[in-house]
């Protein structure tokens, strides 16, 4: 069901009923970093009538300094009242799309990109796109000066409770505050890895999952502040534990409404539709890595021994390939693809794989056959028996399968592409060239 989208007359009685001050304008950059312009609410007519500028060129990834000038469009859909900071009146929020001065949608912004390949979805006969996100983090104590250190808050395991569970009050009003904000909370619990959590909210479309994910990363961190915490969703932030994941589950909706992957009659009870979009995943995947997992500690993560995907393959049970197909059925069927992390931009990445799994639709491709065994335990030329790839070991080659994959590329335009190529590019010579303590301790004395 679409969201709906807030009048000029409905929003001023939200602001007046709910004592709204202030308004936090809000979009994301090219790495998926959320951006603000901060407004006093006597500025919402003027944003409300796609008149507010702000400087392009101070965007990563954006435009030239000769071409500053931009406007964002406020999708009214979006708008909330955050759950905090009364004393001075409440804070209201507005996610943007990005566009010229002529009015175009501007390439470079990744939400109207998003909008872009969800059109090519409708254009193939499907009318939504469905995701549903498993974002997890780590709460880290700070120092005196308010500083992340590198202590987790507990040494607990899956689903501990209080008082073990140092972390479950920071937990307990996240949940809070995002039910406040609209969210449907499905389940929230204790990860794995000590001081490691998860929360997980319903599905929704792909273009509204992307705006939850954003506002989801920050309304965790904004709490874990005041509880005196750090939250962080860096993928590995300490060695010998489990990384942070972001699995994502996916459905695509024909125009009757009904979930295209599901077949009643179909191997394991799904369409045709299901297989050709999840060979094209499973066809794409070293290159779709570069966008879901886009800095140099992702790799960190997709190592053996520690949950996470290294190996490109699908199954209907086992946890050990990149895609799983979990048990539910008719309407939530659905693919999970579980090397996802939320160093992602949500909009890149979403449309990414959308991208990938219509190719597979477009040229009836044909997935490899399901593994059931456990992959981690197979030898090399086992693997290479049953046709399983690995995925990229690092963001170099993950950035080179990128450059050679033309539909992944596509599916970020131009003007994204050539940008996130030569950022990512630059990001991994910097930590090519960093000498580490590991390093340091490894051969100083040895050579």
């Amino acid at each position: 069901m679409a969201k709906h989208v807030f009048t000029k007359e409905e929003v001023h009685e939200l602001v007046e009923k709910e004592n709204v001050h202030f308004l936090r304008v809000m979009f994301s950059d090219l790495f998926g970093t959320t951006k603000s312009v901060d407004l006093p609410v006597s500025q919402l007519d003027k944003l409300m009538n796609n008149k507010m500028m702000f400087d392009g060129s101070s965007i990563d990834g954006f435009v030239r300094i000769n071409e500053s000038d931009m406007y964002l469009y406020p999708d009214m859909s979006t708008w909330l009242v955050f759950p905090w900071g009364e004393e001075h009146g409440k804070v209201a929020r507005v996610i943007c799309s990005v566009h010229m001065t002529d009015g175009t949608p501007f390439a470079g912004d990744p939400r109207n990109n998003l909008i872009r390949v969800l059109d090519d979805m409708k254009k193939a006969g499907f009318t939504s796109f469905n995701i549903g996100p498993e974002p997890e983090f780590f709460l880290f104590k700070t120092d005196e000066k308010g500083n992340p250190t590198t202590e987790v808050n507990d040494n607990e395991n899956y689903f501990d409770m209080e008082p073990a569970d140092a972390g479950e009050n920071c937990r307990r009003d996240i949940v809070l505050a995002l039910e406040k904000m609209g969210f449907d909370v499905e389940a929230a619990h204790h990860e794995v890895a000590p001081g490691q959590h998860e929360v997980d909210f319903k599905y929704a479309n792909a273009l509204e999952a992307a705006d939850n994910i954003q506002t989801f990363k920050f309304v965790v961190k904004s709490v874990a502040k005041k509880h005196g915490l750090h939250a962080t969703f860096m993928p590995k932030p300490l060695s010998g534990i489990n990384g942070s994941g972001m699995h994502t589950n996916m459905s695509l909706f024909d125009k009757d409404g009904n979930n295209a992957f599901y077949d009643e009659k179909g191997e394991l009870q799904l369409s045709d539709t299901a297989y050709h979009f999840l060979a094209g995943i499973l066809k794409h995947a070293r290159a779709l890595t570069a966008i879901c997992n886009p800095t140099v500690n992702s790799y960190k993560r997709l190592v053996p021994g520690y949950e996470a995907p290294v190996y490109v393959a699908w199954s209907a049970s086992n946890r050990s390939p990149l895609i799983r197909i979990p048990d539910d059925r008719k309407m939530g069927t659905r693919v999970e693809m579980r090397s996802v992390d939320c160093t992602a931009n949500p909009y890149l990445a979403i449309a990414a794989i959308l991208e990938a799994g219509l190719d597979g639709l477009r040229n009836n491709l044909t997935p490899m056959k399901e593994v059931t065994e456990n992959i981690y335990m197979m030898t090399p030329e086992e693997r290479e028996a049953k046709g399983i790839e690995d995925l990229p070991s690092n963001l170099h080659n993950a950035l080179k399968n990128l450059r050679a994959d033309e539909v992944v590329r596509e599916s970020m335009g131009e003007h994204l592409y050539k940008n996130f190529f030569e950022a990512k590019t630059r990001e991994y010579d910097g930590y090519r060239q960093h000498v580490s303590d590991w390093e340091r301790d490894k051969y100083m004395l040895q050579y």
